[in-house]
């Protein structure tokens, strides 16, 4: 099956955005778990502010998708977004992030935002 193809100048911005390491890590980190904001503040050991930049940037670029429960924003991976089978194929090599929320429950800091 062939993969759609995006134009260059979508497939740079999307390079640039994932080419800071939070974004690229909490991408990585979507492939596998949704997360609140808390969540990744707690990880990421940086302001709410500036992991909502983070968030916000990748939300406007179509990489990640919210879901509201109660007064908490969930963001998941937008895994139908036509720039998704470019970042599948980065995240393929990268190394699994999931030991970040095991050390973040082992901590007893996983934020239940349900």
């Amino acid at each position: 099956m062939e993969l759609p193809s995006i134009d260059i100048e979508k497939a740079a911005t999307i390079l640039k955005l994932l080419g800071d390491k939070t974004r690229l890590t909490m991408i990585k980190m979507l492939d596998s778990h949704d997360y609140c904001v808390c969540e990744f503040v707690e990880i990421f050991k940086v302001s709410q502010p500036a992991i909502s930049q983070h968030v916000r940037k990748l939300k406007d670029a179509g990489l990640v998708g919210e879901t509201r429960r109660g007064q908490w924003i969930i963001y998941s991976l937008n895994k139908k977004s036509d720039v998704f089978p470019l970042v599948q194929n980065l995240m393929n090599h990268l190394p699994n992030q999931d030991f970040k929320l095991q050390e973040l429950e082992a901590q007893g800091l996983r934020i239940s935002c349900d």
